[in-house]
C-alpha cells in the first residue's frame, strides 16, 4: 500500500515546514513541499494529495496580522481547490500561522461561527511548554485516543475570541490548555498563555476533517524534544495526531 501523499503549503516566512514535513514522514506519510506562488503557475491537481498541512511560521513578516495575508492567498488564488478539498472530506491541518489563516480565510470555524485569533492577553510573545488535553466530545478522527500532548507554542498572536454574538459548539473544541495534573486551566496564565475564550488551544470545522491549533505537536514527536526527556519523560506525544490525519485520508 502506497503511503499518503501530503502536501506542505509553503508560504513567504513560514519556517516550520521542515519539521512538519519530519511529523507527517514519520507518521508514515509522503511529503511534498510546495511554495504557494509554485502551485499557482503549475495548476497542480491537488487531488493527488490526501493530506493538506499549513505550516507555523511568521508567513509575508505577519503584515496587516499573523496570518492575514496568507489567509489572502487561500481566497484569492486557491478558494475553489480548498472548498473541493474539504467538502471531499480529506485531511487538512493548520498549526499556529497556518492555524490563523484557515480562521481569517474562512475556512476554521465555519458553522455560522465568527471567530478570529488576535493579540495574545499577556501582551507578548509567548514561548513555553504548555499542556493540550484532547476534547472527547468532539467526534473527530483526529482526536481518536489522543488524550494529552505536551508541546511548545511561539506565537503573539495566539487569542482564540469568538464573536459576542455566536458560540462555538463544544464538539468543535479540539484541545484545550490544561494544568499539568490535567485540571482545567481556568484561563490561568501561563496554564493558558494567551488569554484564549474557554482555554481553547484548537479547534475543528463541524465535519471534523479540517483542525487548527495553535501550540507545536510537530515539534514533541521524537522522545528527546521532551524537556525531561534525559529523566524518562512521556516523549513523541504530538505524534498520534499526525497518524490519525493520514488514517482518514
Amino acid at each position: 500500500m502506497l503511503p499518503v501523499k501530503v502536501l506542505i503549503l509553503h508560504a513567504p516566512g513560514t519556517n516550520r515546514d521542515v519539521e512538519l514535513a519530519e511529523a507527517v514522514a514519520r507518521a508514515g506519510g509522503e511529503v511534498v513541499i510546495t511554495p504557494l506562488s509554485t502551485l499557482r503557475t503549475s495548476n497542480r491537481d491537488w487531488r493527488e494529495f490526501g493530506m493538506l498541512a499549513l505550516p507555523g511560521g511568521f508567513s509575508y513578516g505577519d503584515a496587516l496580522g499573523a496570518g492575514r495575508l496568507f489567509a489572502l492567498d487561500l481566497e484569492t488564488w486557491f478558494a475553489d481547490f480548498m472548498r473541493a478539498f474539504i467538502e471531499d472530506g480529506r485531511p487538512v491541518i493548520g498549526i499556529c500561522n497556518g492555524f490563523q489563516a484557515l480562521v481569517k480565510a474562512g475556512f476554521l470555524p465555519q458553522g455560522g461561527v465568527r471567530a478570529t485569533l488576535t493579540f495574545n492577553a499577556s501582551g507578548r510573545f509567548e514561548c513555553r511548554w504548555v499542556h493540550l488535553q484532547g476534547n472527547q466530545a468532539n467526534p473527530s478522527l483526529w482526536l481518536q485516543d489522543v488524550d494529552e500532548i505536551l508541546c511548545p507554542v511561539a506565537h503573539g498572536e495566539g487569542r482564540f475570541i469568538v464573536d459576542q454574538d455566536d458560540e462555538l459548539p463544544e464538539r468543535q473544541v479540539a484541545f484545550r490548555y490544561v494544568h499539568p495534573s490535567g485540571k482545567p486551566a481556568n484561563g490561568e496564565y501561563p496554564l493558558n498563555p494567551n488569554g484564549s475564550v474557554g482555554d481553547i488551544a484548537g479547534i475543528t470545522n463541524p465535519e471534523g476533517n479540517v483542525i487548527g491549533l495553535m501550540p507545536h505537536p510537530e515539534d514533541h514527536i521524537h522522545p528527546y524534544q521532551h524537556p525531561h526527556w534525559f529523566r524518562a519523560g512521556n516523549g513523541s506525544m504530538g505524534l498520534k495526531l499526525f497518524k490519525n490525519g493520514l488514517k482518514i485520508a
